[in-house]
This record gives structure tokens, sequence and C-alpha cells, in this order.
């Protein structure tokens, strides 16, 4: 795969691994159910032109998880991501992003499962310089 990634599927579940920099970065995703209702189904191509030059549209919107490890640590950063709903399709003079961090926790890594009792911080209402750094973070 592109990019250094390895995809490993599971059923439903897909993961993307890629180790860089001393760090191991996976990304998880279940692909049931997140495709969008069709909207604008019949709509022409824009300034003339053909349907097969406009660029893909994102027809999956998975809700995913990013974890990153530090090489010999034993806590992994947990990042919580989803696509927002009313924001799949925006127009393109937009420059909001195109996905939203939902929750940030520690766990740990020699735990098969994560723990409820580990702190999260819902981003509701997030210190916002945080949250863009974090956003900054992922677009690295």
């Amino acid at each position: 795969m592109s990019g250094g990634w390895e995809l490993e599927v599971n059923g439903k579940e897909a993961r993307l691994v890629r180790k860089i920099a001393g760090e191991k970065i996976t990304v998880t995703f279940s692909i049931n159910n997140r495709t969008p209702p069709q909207r604008d189904r019949d709509k022409e191509p824009s300034q003339g032109r053909k349907l097969e030059e406009q660029e893909a549209e994102l027809m999956s919107t998975p809700h995913f998880v990013v974890e990153v490890i530090k090489e010999g640590s034993k806590t992994a950063l947990v990042l919580g991501c989803h696509y927002p709903e009313d924001e799949v399709g925006q127009e393109e003079g937009d420059q909001s992003d195109i996905f939203s961090i939902k929750e940030v926790s520690f766990q740990s890594t020699n735990e098969r499962y994560w723990k409820d009792t580990n702190y999260t911080l819902n981003t509701d209402s997030p210190d916002w310089g945080l949250y863009d750094h974090l956003m900054d973070f992922l677009a690295d």
C-alpha cells in the first residue's frame, strides 16, 4: 500500500498500520453501514467536465480510531474521530476540517481491551489550541 501503510482486514474491521520515526500509528475502522445517502445523484458534471474526469467523492464515512504508540512506551495516545454527518459533501470553498476528533484518551498497551476507567477527554468543548495541535499532528 502507498505511503508505507500496511492494510489488515478482519471481516468488517479494517486496520492501517505504519511505523515511522519510532512510532507505531494504527488507524482502525469498521466498514459496516457507513455510506451516506446519495444526494444529487443525477447532478450534471460541473463546468463541462466529463464525469470520469471529476475527482472521486468520499463515499464511506466510518468513525475511526487513531492509536499512536512511541517505541518502548506502555501507553498509547488514542484519538477517536468521526466525519460529522452534516458536513459530508460540503461546498468546495469551505475550509473546515473533513473530520473531527471526538475523544482523546491514554490507554495501556499491555491490555487487550481499552478500559472505560482510563481518563477520556470529550472534545465537545475543547481547548481550541490543543485541538488544533492534535489536528495538525494527525495531518502530519
